[in-house]
């Protein structure tokens, strides 16, 4: 490309990465994905989910293989088998190990059910007791120093057709509809809010909004409004508790009493006509539900407290994060459109799903070519991190093979703001397999495949016989 170009490229993303630095999240992002934690899929761990009770078939929408079907089979047993199984999966040998192999980030994949209160008990069914959970793994990565992602990767409605990750494995995708979007909202403020009130949430410094919609932008009306009402609301309710976030234009003559508690300032933003009445609306909804969940938390006394005496304000606003605008295709909305303050966009690129020709030439090829960080920042999503990848393939890939496509990837997603591994860990049993091999961080460090130290590779130069004078963002 011309110098100049690349030049402009160059500083949009400088200028992103710093932007992703001071607000919380690390200049560079090394991290690995929780999944299979707090949503559960099945095809990471088949021989516990087996134990539990649950089913494998090949069309997850017909029989116990999401965390829904299991709910609506088991209701008495569910919340208990899902206790037992969310202490096990992810712990504190867990954070160790993170930690030993130098992760500075996670992303936690949560399900909108997490917010028990937004759950229709008599149409849906997940398991309860996921917010004691989560908060004990936040104080386990707090004290690891390790920064957070929350990540609302199943949303109320489902966002994708037949997907394990969604929580409930059906083609009915209803997310798409005034009711859900507004669901998630809520979703969006309670989360917020928790973040900046409850310190075992002081790691946290992102949200992101909706995990891999639809791609067909027509089939997801009203997406592009619900991203704008989404930056929002997060900004709402980080006003409401004194956190500064220059883009918001309040008049000058309101203010937030210093003396407020956290209820009686979300009820104030709420009432006044900064925010559009969808925003003002899912915060009003969220007030009674950030109450009962601080007193499952046992945080009555911040309920309580003012904000002056909290200090909150002196948070850093959190990241809004979406999936990248080359996400969707047929003029999807441009995420960047949303920006209210510090905000990032995630890329998930998985070779395994025909991205470049079946070989060995191709994927390298491709890979040590990508543009995608470059093309991002010229339609403003910067700075770019990859929030999933891993090492799967289309053929069988041979052990050296694995050594170079680790590095490749980790070459040309560290040009951007980081990258992020799906999964952190993947059972290893009969039943799986040989799934953890390419799939599971901690099995590709153990086999050498990754690098102790993630932000090296075994061959600084693996890239150099596939760059070529053309790029590619297939």
């Amino acid at each position: 490309m011309p110098s100049t170009l690349f030049g402009y490229y160059l500083l949009a993303v400088v200028a992103g990465l710093a932007g992703v630095a001071s607000a919380g999240l690390p200049s560079k992002i090394y991290g690995v994905n929780l999944g299979s934690w707090l949503v559960l899929e099945a095809w990471m761990l088949p021989a516990e989910w087996v134990d539990m009770g649950g089913q494998q078939c090949d069309d997850c929408s017909t029989c116990i293989a999401s965390e829904f079907a299991f709910a609506q089979a088991f209701p008495n047993t569910v919340d208990a088998k899902f206790d037992q199984h969310w202490s096990s999966w992810f712990n504190q040998p867990d954070v160790d190990a993170l930690v030993k192999a130098g992760i500075n980030t996670v992303r936690i994949p949560l399900g909108y059910w997490l917010v028990e209160a937004l759950v229709n008990r008599k149409t849906e069914f997940y398991p309860r007791g996921g917010f004691k959970q989560l908060r004990r793994g936040l104080s386990q990565l707090k004290k690891a120093n390790i920064a957070v992602i929350l990540d609302h990767h199943a949303l109320p409605g489902v966002q994708t057709a037949g997907q394990m990750f969604t929580g409930r494995c059906t083609n009915d995708v209803e997310f798409y509809t005034p009711a859900n979007y507004h669901r998630a909202l809520v979703w969006t403020s309670v989360m917020t809010a928790l973040t900046h009130l409850d310190p075992v949430f002081s790691s946290v410094a992102a949200i992101e909004a909706v995990n891999e919609p639809i791609m067909d932008a027509t089939q997801t009306p009203g997406y592009g409004d619900f991203q704008k009402n989404f930056v929002q609301t997060v900004r709402a309710t980080e006003f409401s508790v004194g956190i500064p976030v220059e883009g918001i234009n309040v008049p000058a003559s309101f203010k937030i009493s210093s003396n407020a508690n956290i209820t009686s300032a979300l009820s104030q933003t709420a009432l006044a006509g900064i925010f559009n009445p969808e925003v003002r609306s899912a915060l009003t909804e969220a007030i009674p539900i950030i109450t009962k969940m601080m007193i499952e938390a046992t945080l009555q006394g911040v309920l309580s407290s003012s904000l002056g005496a909290l200090g909150v304000g002196k948070r850093d606003p959190l990241v809004t994060n979406f999936m990248d605008i080359n996400w969707q295709h047929n003029s999807p909305p441009n995420p960047a459109d949303a920006k209210i303050g510090p905000q990032a966009y995630d890329n998930h690129l998985y070779y395994s799903y025909g991205v470049a020709d079946p070989n060995e030439q191709a994927y390298l090829t491709h890979v040590c070519n990508l543009d995608r960080i470059q093309n991002d920042a010229a339609l403003g999503n910067s700075p770019l991190f990859f929030g999933e990848w891993g090492l799967p393939t289309q053929f069988a890939a041979t052990d050296a093979f694995l050594f170079k496509w680790a590095d490749a990837q980790k070459f040309s997603y560290s040009k951007g703001a980081g990258w992020i591994f799906w999964n952190f860990k993947i059972e290893i049993s009969t039943l799986a397999g040989d799934t953890a091999r390419q799939w599971s961080y901690m099995e590709g460090l153990r086999r050498g495949y990754l690098t102790q130290d993630p932000s090296k590779l075994h061959d600084p130069h693996v890239c150099d016989p596939y760059i070529t004078n053309t790029t590619s963002s297939a």
